[in-house]
This record gives C-alpha cells, structure tokens and sequence, in this order.
C-alpha cells in the first residue's frame, strides 16, 4: 500500500496536481489505525489509502481541503475528548469511530511549483534559469517567439530578454500565455516602441499595462546575476502578496448521526429517517433502527 501511494503521489507530482500526503503519526488503543499508515487526497476530494475507519474520512478530507487552500501543513487529533488533545499546533477534532480510540494525522500540502517561462538567449536568461531552477521553480526557456509548452502547475512568471531578437515576437508569445507576472528586460525606451507596435497589432492596451518594465525591482542591478535577483525578488514579492488559493473540492454538506454521532457525507448517505419533519442521517441500519425505536432520547442526548 505505502509503494503503491508513494507512487501515485509522485505521479500527482509530475503532472503538477496539488495533493495532500497524510500520515497517521500517533495512535492510541482502541483504533484499526496504525503508526505509518498512509493516504493520498486530491484536491477533487478522492481519497486513496488507509488512515483507520471509515468515519474518518469525511474529517480527514474536510481537514486537507483547508490544507490545501491555505498551504499550509496540519496536524489533526481525533479524539474521544478533544479537549484533551488542545494544545498548541494541534487541531484537536472529535472522533466519531465506535472503537472510541485516538489517532493524531498529519496533513502535509503538495503544491505544485511556481513555473518561470524565460524568452532569449542572453546572459539575463542564464542567470534567470539557474537561480529560478535553485529556487524550486520549473523553468522553460526559449529562444524564439513560440511560446514552450507549459505543463500545469502553480502561478507562472514570464521574462522576456531576448535583447532585439525578436522582441516584439516574444512579449506577443509571452502574453498568449497569461503569466501572473511578465517582465520585459529593455529600456524604457526600447519598451516604448515594443508597446507601439504591439498595439498596431491590436493587442489590448489593458494587456501590455500590467508588463514590467523595468523588470525587477530596484536594487541598483547591473552584472546578469544581479538583474536576475532583481526580477525574481519581484516576482516572490508579487506571488506572495496575491495568495492565489489552490482550488479545492466543495465541501460536502453533512450531518451527524444522532445515534453515533459520527459524520454522514448527505449526498451518498444510505440510511435516512424522517421525524417530525426533519431528515435524519446514519451511518449503518442498526443507528436508523435505535432511532425509530425511540428518537426523543437521541433528540434529548444530542
């Protein structure tokens, strides 16, 4: 099972598909969940692997949403008694399994990489692709005006530097793309005529608006490598003010067994009853049975 994960996380990798990787890292008695096991959730919400039973997975799914939206990792608790588990860095939750044991998850986010799409041959680029590369970002260049073929992945920045060879070519190419972020490496003078023919092409002026120019930040650059610190400070600096959510799953409406008081997904609940005007969900037939025998105590405890 843990290979067979292992694998699928790396395949979610490499098409840059956001995931969560969670591992049960503490369990105490009684829980079919054991230290080290595993399970891979996408963010459409599947759910590949074993983290205990199955009144887990609404929790766990629900908990690597957030974990995915905010990119940051999470440790779970699932507790008869929450209260117990309250401590600092722990989301203490109630476990709702019947074996009525404790299990601490953690939720770690796979996001896929920033990518930098580099136009030119110049030093400028060079020094772009080794530092974007020592960063963690997947870097394609080209030297031409095709824009490469991107792969998916996280929020994309766009350089051009090609230094008048085929400038013109390249930001046209470049913003077929739609980058988060596109810095033109020129003078502003050269920029202005790069502006003036693109809009004798009929590219929209709200689209040359949002280029860089100068692209990077101003650190008084001058060598390549320092140009290329400068525009990739920008472009941290844009990404992280932006935030751009990764874009989960809905969460799933759901109700709580009143027998059980486990979690109970709606749209694939099986087992219902209607009371007084109200639907109730169960987890099994004996919760829905020992309900209808008596739903006022259930009412009354819950």
């Amino acid at each position: 099972m843990r290979a067979e994960l292992l694998q699928l996380a790396a395949e979610l990798a490499q098409r840059g598909e956001p995931f969560v990787l969670a591992m049960v890292v503490r369990r105490e008695s009684y829980s079919s969940a054991q230290q080290g096991d595993m399970a891979v959730i996408t963010a459409d919400g599947a759910y590949h692997g074993w983290l205990g039973g199955n009144c887990t997975q609404p929790t766990v799914k629900r908990e690597a949403r957030r974990a995915l939206a905010e990119g940051k990792p999470r440790l779970v608790s699932l507790s008869p008694d929450p209260k117990r588990e309250d401590r600092p860095g722990v989301f203490a939750l109630p476990m709702t399994c019947h074996s009525a044991g404790s299990v601490d998850i953690y939720l770690e986010p796979v996001l896929p990489a920033p990518r930098l799409m580099l136009f030119g041959a110049s030093p400028v680029v060079r020094s772009l692709g080794k530092l974007g590369a020592a960063m963690g970002y997947a870097v394609a260049v080209v030297d031409g005006p095709a824009a490469p073929t991107l792969r998916p992945g996280g929020a994309l920045a766009a350089v051009v530097a090609t230094m008048g060879e085929n400038d013109e070519d390249s930001v046209a190419a470049a913003l077929e793309a739609r980058p988060d972020y596109l810095g033109v490496v020129a003078s502003r003078r050269r920029f202005g005529e790069l502006r003036a023919a693109l809009l004798g092409r009929g590219v929209a002026p709200a689209a040359l608006d949002v280029i860089r120019n100068p692209a990077g930040l101003d650190i008084g650059a001058r060598l390549p490598e320092e140009l290329a610190l400068s525009i990739l400070a920008e472009v941290v600096q844009l990404r992280r003010a932006a935030a751009r959510p990764v874009e989960v799953a809905p969460v799933e409406k759901a109700e709580t067994d009143p027998v059980c008081g486990m979690i109970v997904v709606v749209a694939t609940a099986v087992h219902r009853a209607e009371h007084e005007g109200h639907t109730y969900y169960f987890c099994n037939p004996r919760c829905r049975e020992k309900f209808l025998a008596a739903p006022a105590s259930y009412l009354g405890a819950a």
